[in-house]
C-alpha cells in the first residue's frame, strides 16, 4: 500500500490509539486504559506497533515478548481501510521484532464470536489451539 508507514507508538500517540481502539478494535479489556497502555510502552517501547497512512492512524497491535512466548494483541485496522494490507504489514512487523528477539513462535488473542478476524488470522497462517483454553483474574479489586 502506498504511503503506509510502521512504527512504533510513542506516548504522545496513546489516547489517538485508545479512541482507535473504540472504533476499530473488537470488545475491551481491563488495561484498555491511558494508564494500562502507558505501562505498556514504558516497559517495551517497540511493543506498540502503529501503522499510518499519510501521517493518519490506520492500524494498530502489540507484539509483546516476555522472552519466553509471543504475543500478538489489538489487531485492529480501520473500518475504511480494511484488506489493504495493512493488517498484513502489521502483523508481518510483529514476526520480524519477534525473530529479532529469538522468539520462536507467536499466539493471538482473538474474541471467538469475531468472525471476521478469524478469517483474517487464518489467511496469516494462524490456527485456534482448541486444547487450550485462557483462564483470567483481574488482580484489581
Amino acid at each position: 500500500m502506498t504511503g503506509l508507514s510502521l512504527r512504533p507508538a510513542l506516548p504522545a500517540d496513546l489516547d489517538a490509539v485508545l479512541a482507535f481502539w473504540r472504533t476499530a478494535a473488537e470488545g475491551t479489556s481491563i488495561s484498555d486504559d491511558r494508564a494500562g497502555v502507558e505501562r505498556l510502552v514504558a516497559r517495551d517501547p517497540g511493543a506498540l506497533i502503529l501503522a499510518e497512512v499519510e501521517g493518519e492512524l490506520a492500524g494498530t497491535v502489540i507484539a509483546g515478548f516476555d522472552g519466553w512466548r509471543c504475543h500478538l494483541y489489538r489487531l485492529a485496522v480501520d473500518p475504511g481501510r480494511r484488506r489493504q494490507g495493512i493488517g498484513s504489514a502489521l502483523l508481518a512487523a510483529a514476526e520480524e521484532r519477534f525473530a529479532l528477539l529469538g522468539g520462536r513462535r507467536a499466539d493471538a488473542m482473538v474474541l471467538v464470536r469475531n468472525e471476521t478476524a478469524h478469517h483474517a488470522w487464518r489467511a496469516a497462517g494462524y490456527g485456534p489451539e482448541e486444547r487450550w483454553r485462557r483462564w483470567v483474574k483481574p488482580l484489581t479489586g
